[in-house]
């Protein structure tokens, strides 16, 4: 991998991450990550989208007038997005009655059409689809950090239900973390969100002070 792509994924990951440095799509994040299931449904249905629309961006970025870009890439998104909310109605019903209204919603995440406008319609289709792939990554990894966080404490299971809302072959992914657990009501309604949040926030600021520190540290013995 070139240094490139090697910075486009470390951007969608962490650098840029839509949640924990962006701070993006807060509204589907608080609210439907009350478990790690809800938010791995909600993440991957979000990365398809942003693979899409990038990659049919791109393409199509030199036949699109600057006058009327961003109105092309709304409805080019919001098609994306409703070819993805019937997929999932038809296919993935339990998971789509779950996720309901927030699905349609990510018409206007603003994480999707930011990337359509600062990378999508500057750079080759390529790097646009890595692009997109690597930010819907980012997206569902802190999903499903912050709903299997609010999972475990406030239910004591991780992915639970999975087979049911995302299909038989998720069903490995069910786990009872702390058994006869009556759980942290708080935890998944919706101020339990603002803090794992907040916590998870702070937490990534302190690893990245001290990892600013050691390479400062190492930068000063080596000179």
């Amino acid at each position: 991998m070139n240094e490139k792509y090697a910075r486009i994924t470390r951007d969608g990951l962490w650098d840029n991450n839509v949640v924990f440095a962006q701070m993006l799509a807060l509204c589907p994040t608080l609210a439907v990550t009350s478990s790690a299931t809800n938010g791995l449904g909600m993440g991957l249905a979000s990365t398809a989208v942003l693979l899409l629309s990038n990659s049919i961006i791109s393409s199509v970025r030199q036949f699109i007038s600057t006058e009327v870009r961003i109105p092309v890439y709304i409805v080019l998104i919001a098609t994306l997005v409703t070819l993805v909310d019937m997929s999932l109605n038809a296919w993935v019903h339990e998971l789509y009655k779950v996720l309901g209204l927030f699905i349609a919603l990510i018409v206007v995440n603003c994480a999707i059409l930011g990337r359509a406008e600062a990378f999508a319609s500057k750079n080759s289709v390529a790097d646009s689809a890595l692009d997109g792939l690597m930010m819907g990554l980012g997206f569902t990894a802190a999903l499903v950090l912050i709903g299997g966080v609010r999972e475990i404490f406030g239910s004591g299971t991780l992915f639970a239900n999975a087979h049911l809302l995302l299909g038989s072959s998720f069903a490995f992914l069910e786990t009872t973390i702390i058994p006869e657990y009556k759980g942290y009501l708080l935890m998944i309604l919706p101020p339990g969100g603002f803090l794992v949040v907040g916590l998870l926030l702070a937490g990534k600021r302190v690893m990245e002070s001290r990892r600013a520190v050691k390479a400062q540290m190492s930068a000063a013995e080596a000179a």
